[in-house]
């Protein structure tokens, strides 16, 4: 096996390993070791090819990774949709809430709801506004008008 071919196989076996794996990594390592290939058709020396694919996966990392991230969803909140659909939502309170208990009724369904504020209690039937969520439970406010 030729240098270069041997470059093609590394490049192949990284590029699976990013399938596996969900990091930008593997994929600068391959792309080091793909362009690495090309050099290693008319080079030969290790020396000069084990620095080059060095670089070329360096570059590629600092390259493509920000391209990338720019696409990824990294908040929790955009994962669930949560933030989105209910923040800032005006509700009925269907029980009183206080800094303990209470429930609200969001879209039909039933959601714990807890003050924002612990010194805020509403009765059954108060408006509110959603202010976060942690979990499986809403934390709501007076609504300002």
């Amino acid at each position: 096996m030729t240098v270069w071919q041997f470059c093609i196989c590394a490049g192949l076996v990284f590029l699976i390993a990013e399938i596996f794996v969900p990091t930008t990594f593997f994929l600068s390592m391959s792309i080091g070791a793909f362009l690495t290939a090309i050099v290693a058709v008319w080079i030969i020396s290790k020396s000069i090819l084990i620095p080059a694919f060095a670089v070329f996966s360096l570059l590629s990392l600092l390259i493509f990774r920000p391209l990338l991230a720019k696409n990824r969803v990294d908040k929790k909140e955009n994962e669930t949709g949560i933030q989105g659909q209910y923040i800032g939502k005006k509700v009925k309170a269907t029980s009183k809430i206080d800094s303990n208990s209470g429930s609200i009724s969001v879209y039909g369904e039933r959601w714990e709801a807890r003050s924002a504020n612990n010194d805020e209690e509403f009765a059954e039937g108060e408006e509110v506004e959603i202010v976060k969520n942690e979990s499986l439970v809403m934390f709501v406010r007076k609504v300002s008008k």
